[in-house]
């Protein structure tokens, strides 16, 4: 039986063996070892990252599609022993549970969805794995799709598609611009009609005040000029009114016209006129006879 010593890493741990048989996990620092009888393996507890190759896989709809993605994880310190005695290289194992799971996974989505959906295709396979790698004391602490590439005839239909989307959407939002604008014009006139009609109301009112107010100051001068003319003609008596009539009898003789028409009512006008020339010839009458 030979000593000999030796070193644990902060992060590794040590399972020993005695005669074979596993005897525990030493933790880090100086280690007594007795060869033959003791053997041991280094166990990692860092966390590490595996490169899971880019596979073909098949989508629901039947579009193959290359994936490649990581796999982040570490062996747990309470079941370490897990990774040395139920299996024989885990890093293997956990790739090629990867690749089988990644197909499963796949084959139950469509493609729209693997290009769309990462991040929930990410969080399925970390599930996965999880559930397997957890009888080997190794946790899958993250997954990462690093690259999808569809087949070519597929990505030129894809890109065939999106042009189409992009000259949709262009006709979309030309049309939309158009609407708005024909709205806003619309709107624009609705708005000056309605100026427009509140303008030529206003001018009817203003214009309807002001006649109002002409007829008004009209009929109130007419009033006052019919009140002066009454209370010039009440002191104004039948004589005067009389030699009125006889001026505009004596304009109407100096006239071409040989046809004359009066009211009954002349006679009475020139009743004044009749008394006074028939007491002028009374007179005269008395003074010739005396």
């Amino acid at each position: 039986m030979i000593p000999f010593i030796t070193v644990v890493k902060q992060y590794e741990r040590l399972a020993v063996f005695w005669l074979g048989k596993f005897s525990g996990l030493k933790a880090p620092g100086l280690k007594l070892m007795f060869w033959p009888f003791n053997s041991y393996q280094r166990i990692d507890l860092r966390e590490v990252v595996i490169d899971i190759p880019r596979q073909t896989n098949i989508t629901r709809d039947n579009a193959p599609i290359d994936i490649d993605f990581l796999v982040y994880m570490r062996v747990m310190e309470a079941d370490a022993e897990k990774a040395v005695i139920e299996v024989v290289d885990y890093r293997g194992a956990v790739i090629g549970i990867a690749t089988t799971t990644l197909r499963a996974v796949i084959g139950e989505i469509s493609l729209d969805e693997v290009l769309s959906q990462r991040d929930r295709i990410n969080e399925q396979l970390r599930q996965k794995l999880d559930e397997v790698t957890e009888r080997w004391g190794i946790k899958v602490t993250q997954v990462e799709i690093r690259e999808v590439e569809p087949a070519r005839d597929i990505q030129e239909a894809m890109n065939r598609q999106m042009s189409a989307e992009r000259f949709r959407r262009a006709a979309v939002t030309e049309a939309e611009g158009t609407r708005e604008a024909a709205v806003t014009v619309a709107e624009g006139e609705k708005q000056a009609a309605i100026l427009r009609a509140e303008g030529e109301r206003q001018a009817e009112i203003l214009s309807a005040e002001g006649d109002q107010q002409a007829a008004v100051l009209r009929a109130e001068g007419f009033s006052m000029a019919l009140d002066r003319i009454y209370g010039v003609a009440r002191n104004v008596d039948a004589n005067t009114l009389s030699l009125q009539y006889f001026d505009t009898l004596k304009q109407l003789g100096s006239s071409p016209s040989t046809k004359f028409i009066f009211p009954m009512e002349f006679t009475n006008l020139l009743s004044p006129f009749t008394r006074m020339a028939s007491g002028a010839n009374a007179g005269g009458s008395e003074s010739d006879r005396s």
